[in-house]
């Protein structure tokens, strides 16, 4: 399987400013290549410390100048703050720059704060990502954009530099599900699903096979695989590593709760965002302390072998699977970021890439 490293940028620390975390974490793309690693994703967030990356495709352009032969991943680009014709082209142009080395993830966007800054209602978040979707992927593969769609009103315009003829992006189209909801929405693309782990492996599995089903259904195809998102720390001692995972993943889970408003009560409100609320209820319900226990376990950590059985109980449950790892979060030290990413390079990496499940990306 491809295994990967998430960015996330996140400033949790209370002596470092905004720019030293985000290069420190820019370097970790660089790293990822030298440790073994597939590929280095980056997820786009604005206006908060949760996660400072306003422009993944921009943060990719940097790394394919400074790697030469890791993929790079947008995980994603929130198509409801994007123009798809701008989306089109600076991925087009990304997928020149790195040889073919693109895998473009697209979201919906989850938080209201972040909508509410980019004047965009959050009751059209659904719509506009379906018909964004829908114009990127034909554009990326015609080479022109064109659309006359109840919100993207967009002429006849040629894509220069236009699509490399010789690549195609089948294999390099990601969608996000995080919820049931948007499983649907994904297998209509054609997409590959991606997704975060936040409930136990039999629970995903449910979701990824229907999406697997769905696919077939609609394509007579069958889809690539799933990319897994988790939360990670490696360590030797299992005892350090429980303990690490758990106060720092417990923190990302706060961070969670915040950055999304999971407290609040407006989901059930939002437009396309209802089952949110069921989510939101449970964690009221459970207490924050349980429901982070929870988040923490869905997540992995623990000492190498300990990983890649976690890893082999998922494959056994889902089928061909895509992994990807966010190291650097919630304010961990960065002496311990580098340990458990470069102990994760050299002990898991080459196993889990055993376990099958490429991308179409050039390599």
């Amino acid at each position: 399987m491809d295994v990967g490293v998430l960015l996330v940028f996140q400033n949790w620390f209370e002596d470092m400013s905004d720019e030293e975390v985000f290069t420190s974490d820019m370097e970790l793309g660089v790293l990822a290549e030298q440790y073994g690693f597939d590929s280095v994703w980056s997820a786009e967030h604005h206006f908060d410390d949760y996660s400072m990356c306003p422009d993944n495709l921009q943060i990719m352009t940097y790394l394919a100048a400074r790697t030469s032969r890791v993929k790079l991943g947008t995980g994603a680009v929130i198509l409801p703050w994007n123009d798809p014709l701008r989306v089109v082209e600076k991925t087009v142009m990304l997928d020149h720059l790195s040889g073919g080395r693109v895998l473009l993830g697209m979201g919906r966007g989850l938080a209201k704060m972040e909508y509410e800054g980019f004047n965009t209602p959050m009751d059209e978040a659904r719509p506009r990502f379906n018909e964004a979707a829908d114009v990127i992927i034909r554009g990326l593969r015609n080479g022109h954009v064109e659309n006359d769609g109840p919100i993207y009103k967009q002429a006849r315009v040629n894509v220069r530099p236009a699509p490399s003829p010789d690549r195609s992006w089948d294999g390099r189209l990601f969608g996000v599900a995080m919820s049931p909801d948007s499983i649907p929405v994904v297998a209509d693309l054609g997409a590959q699903l991606m997704t975060f782990m936040q409930y136990d492996t039999a629970t995903h599995a449910e979701a990824v096979n229907r999406w697997r089903e769905l696919h077939r259904a609609k394509h007579g195809t069958e889809p690539g695989p799933p990319l897994l998102q988790d939360f990670t720390y490696c360590h030797e001692d299992p005892d350090e590593a429980k303990a690490v995972a758990t106060e720092y993943i417990s923190k990302y889970f706060l961070s969670v709760i915040k950055h999304y408003d999971f407290a609040g009560k407006h989901w059930r409100e939002t437009k396309g965002y209802e089952t949110y609320q069921v989510g939101a209820d449970m964690i009221r319900e459970a207490g924050m302390e349980v429901a982070a226990n929870a988040y923490v376990d869905a997540n992995v950590y623990g000492t190498p072998e300990q990983i890649i059985g976690k890893y082999e109980e998922r494959r056994d449950a889902m089928g061909d699977l895509m992994a990807n790892l966010a190291f650097s979060y919630a304010g961990l030290p960065y002496d311990k970021v580098h340990a458990s990413m470069k102990l994760f390079g050299e002990k898991v990496v080459p196993q889990l890439q055993k376990m099958k499940a490429r991308t179409g990306a050039t390599v």
